[in-house]
């Protein structure tokens, strides 16, 4: 090919390897065969005043396809780079994919399996700072259990990723065990994997979280590795800030009354998995204890209601041995035990015998065990048995005569402070696609959660502030995120992944997959 050919032909890949490896040397200049191009072609004209000195032979590259930095190119060489350098393919290849607008799921999912291949790791993960801008948690990884993401969590300063955001700089240990600062996760088993770089993700004035390597052997990172791994965490700093809730920002729109706009509130995942559905709000009975019902109460309702709520928590109770989480669900065994007490069942018909409603008969059951409870002062067992009971005759109530008030939409990602033993009986039947569950949930929630089997992730504050019944949310518990208004590229995502058969979806709440990056509601 000559130097003179039309500036705007583009060489095939091909031409550029036969460039690169030419059987005779252009004139004027010795031909080298480390995958780089020397001379002139492809439109980009050479000085063919002197001849353009010959690099070693036996020379070698690090990897990343750059020449020896002892031998720069002379003013007389243009080099061009092909495609069998694999390192700088997979950077182009990683520089087009982060080019793209994505959902941040998206980017946690792919952004760290790109970069473990580009630096010949076997661990990468992908650290976001969260809350008041003060904790580090792990979002993305590859290399790790999937139980990582969400859970793994350090302050700024702690363990050599922390300390690497908090001085701003890349930290790089052969050893990452014996350094002082190293902070072990053992569900991680990260002393398989000691060599340790940490870069910190560099936002507008702050940081925004931190990218870190690992791999086995002692093979430490070299300064070029180091080099690399900061310019690569550029394009997730703007994918990370494209994608960041800025609660001023929210704020401001709201007063504005722009009340549709996206909004991600980060969370613990519990069960994995994504969903997407109206948000609905957790509900109970209006008043279980002053039911408005007039009226004799029907014995067979109260007697239907009773023996499908035995029913459903003598399958809980098994599903739970099923799971491995027999121990941990020890509480339904209580409620097992209430319910097939005759006493109890004995108190209820015989109110209701007597001219009550069944919520008027279930409401003075409860609040006979409540004041029972309450007058033994200090002890906690029974205080803790008499809110059972009264979680217990709310499901009942609701089996036996269903409130619309206490109704849920089909299908909704449900939206409150803690899962009890009356959503498992009663708001389970609606199908809820996810759970949202704010930073209040306790112990009994997690083990709900699990037995409900539905997407869900805990700890998201502010999910009463920003969120509405009827708003469409995407909830992401693989990554811990619940996503108020989702984009369409978002949504878009979640489809695709359906159609794959590995997620469920609301069809009915899908809005039209265009790719564009607007919100979904």
């Amino acid at each position: 090919m000559s130097s003179r050919t039309d500036p705007k032909a583009t060489p095939t890949p091909a031409e550029l390897e036969a460039i690169a490896s030419p059987s005779a040397p252009p004139l004027g200049v010795e031909g080298s065969r480390d995958g780089l191009l020397d001379g002139a072609s492809g439109g980009i004209e050479a000085d063919r005043g002197s001849p353009a000195p010959s690099e070693p032979s036996g020379s070698s590259t690090d990897g990343a396809g750059a020449e020896d930095e002892g031998a720069p190119p002379s003013v007389a060489s243009a080099r061009i780079q092909v495609r069998r350098e694999e390192r700088l393919d997979l950077v182009l290849e990683y520089l087009a994919f982060v080019a793209k607008p994505m959902p941040l799921s998206l980017l946690l999912d792919e952004a760290p399996q790109r970069i473990a291949a580009i630096l010949g790791a076997d661990v990468a993960s992908l650290y976001l700072l969260e809350g008041d801008g003060d904790e580090l948690v792990l979002r993305g990884n590859v290399g790790f259990p999937r139980e990582a993401r969400g859970t793994v969590r350090l302050p700024v300063g702690q363990g050599i990723t922390g300390m690497a955001v908090e001085c701003l700089r890349p930290i790089s240990v052969v050893q990452a065990t014996e350094h002082e600062r190293y902070r072990a996760f053992p569900e991680l088993r990260e002393e398989r994997f000691p060599v340790f770089l940490a870069a910190p993700i560099l936002g507008s004035g702050r940081p925004l979280g931190a990218l870190v390597v690992q791999r086995a052997g002692d093979r430490a990172f070299t300064a070029r590795d180091v080099e690399l791994l900061m310019a690569l965490t550029a394009p997730i700093a703007s994918g990370a800030r494209h994608a960041q809730v800025l609660d001023e920002l929210r704020e401001r729109r709201r007063r504005t009354g722009g009340g549709t706009r996206k909004v991600t509130l980060p969370g613990l995942p519990v069960v994995p998995g994504r969903a997407l559905g109206a948000i609905a709000a957790l509900r109970r009975p209006a008043s279980s204890s002053l039911g408005s019902q007039q009226g004799r109460g029907d014995p067979k309702l109260l007697r239907f209601a009773f023996d499908t709520a035995e029913k459903a928590l003598v399958d809980l109770h098994a599903r739970a041995a099923e799971r491995g989480i027999a121990q941990d669900a020890a509480f339904l065994s209580t409620y097992l035990l209430m319910i097939g007490d005759g006493r109890l069942r004995a108190r209820a018909f015989e109110l209701a015998a007597g001219g009550r409603s069944v919520a008027q008969a279930l409401g003075t059951v409860a609040r006979e065990v409540a004041r029972a409870a309450n007058g033994i002062v200090g002890d906690p067992f029974l205080q803790d048995r008499a809110r059972d009971i009264e979680d217990l005759c709310d499901a009942i109530l609701m089996l036996a005569t269903p409130d619309a008030r206490a109704q849920l939409p089909s299908k909704a990602v449900l939206v409150g402070d803690q899962l009890t033993v009356f959503d498992l009986l009663i708001s389970a039947r609606a199908n809820p696609v996810g759970v949202a569950l704010s930073d209040r949930s306790g112990p009994r929630s997690l083990v709900l959660l699990q037995l409900l089997g539905a997407p869900s992730i805990v700890d998201v504050a502010g999910a009463f502030r920003w969120a509405s019944p009827g708003d469409v949310a995407l909830l992401d518990a693989d990554h811990g995120f619940l996503v108020i208004n989702p984009s369409r590229a978002e949504v878009a995502t979640v489809r695709a992944a359906r159609r794959q058969g590995r997620l469920s979806l609301e069809p009915g709440s899908e809005p039209d997959d265009d790719g564009e990056d607007e919100p979904a509601g």
